[in-house]
């Protein structure tokens, strides 16, 4: 099935050039069908960008999804026309009586500040518990999984280094778990971070389940509440090519930046890179929509409210 997203968004074309199939409003309202209602609470300076990489992987699947892009009150956006958001954008107040199957909060640039000296925490810890009562099943992604997880539990960031850059092997501590349904022993995901978790504080945590590490990327994949939320530490959702742009601003700027390791062919930055994570992020979302969207959230979703937390059976 398509996605639904709003009529003239930029991804559209560009997802159309890739042979996915998506449709907009106006096609989508002439089919009776009752979609997954995915919120996306955009936090990344590119948002066309991240807007084509989260639309890429809903649409592989066979649910008809309608998504609704989320932007903040309280911080303007430098890197994105207004036009652009005032056209594709809602704000909290516009959807905040609203009930959601899914809800994605993505990464943002302000990891090396401390949480409460993010402009927007306010505001954005509202949406985290907002969400923990009108919305299904959450992940959040790189900088917003610290952030849920220290606002919800306490866990600290801790300052690496150097960057963690490039593409790590992983592996699933719990295979049963139906959000690794069709993975292999081993899988890759890309990471981009100056920070990171240690496991012994989230390992304690009630109600918290470790569910990925990496020996070289750490703690990747979280879950809590039975998988109303999950938290990824890394970008399953990121394209061939987004490593290699970031790589090349940074070395623009003159930052002392590494190039990203495990990622172009033969180590050479000369080369294409070798991409190995997209099955896997595919599969990865197929999942989750599947079994702790689909098959947990109530038709009327109002009632989302009262829901228990999930218990998929393994």
């Amino acid at each position: 099935m398509p996605v639904k997203i709003p009529n003239n968004l930029p991804a559209i074309e560009i997802l159309k050039k890739e042979n996915i199939f998506v449709i907009n409003d106006l096609r989508a309202n002439t089919q009776d069908i009752r979609p997954m209602r995915v919120l996306i609470l955009n936090l990344m300076p590119i948002k066309i960008t991240a807007e084509t990489d989260f639309v890429r992987l809903l649409s592989n699947n066979a649910l008809q999804v309608e998504v609704t892009f989320l932007r903040l009150d309280s911080h303007k956006s430098k890197n994105t026309s207004e036009q652009h958001l005032e056209l594709f954008y809602k704000v909290f107040t516009d959807i905040k009586e609203n009930f959601y199957d899914g809800m994605i909060i993505t990464g943002a640039p302000v990891e090396m500040l401390k949480f409460e000296e993010v402009t927007y925490w306010k505001e954005i810890t509202t949406i985290f518990d907002w969400a923990r009562k009108h919305v299904t099943s959450t992940l959040y992604i790189c900088w917003a999984s610290q952030a849920a997880l220290y606002h919800f539990y306490g866990v600290e960031k801790i300052a690496l280094d150097k960057k963690l850059f490039g593409v790590y092997k992983h592996s699933a501590t719990e295979k049963t778990n139906p959000l690794f349904r069709g993975f292999d022993d081993e899988f890759f995901i890309p990471h981009s971070r100056h920070t990171t978790m240690r496991k012994e504080d989230i390992a304690n945590k009630e109600g918290v389940s470790i569910l990925s590490e990496s020996a070289d990327a750490g703690v990747a994949i979280i879950s809590s509440r039975g998988g109303r939320e999950f938290y990824l530490t890394g970008h399953s959702e990121y394209a061939p090519l987004t490593l290699h742009e970031e790589y090349k601003r940074d070395a623009k700027k003159g930052l002392d930046i590494a190039m990203p390791e495990n990622y172009y062919v033969a180590n050479n930055p000369k080369n294409p890179p070798l991409v190995c994570w997209t099955s896997h992020a595919n599969l990865l979302f197929n999942n989750w929509l599947n079994y702790f969207v689909y098959q947990e959230t109530p038709y009327d979703l109002k009632d989302v409210e009262h829901l228990g937390d999930i218990k998929v059976n393994s």
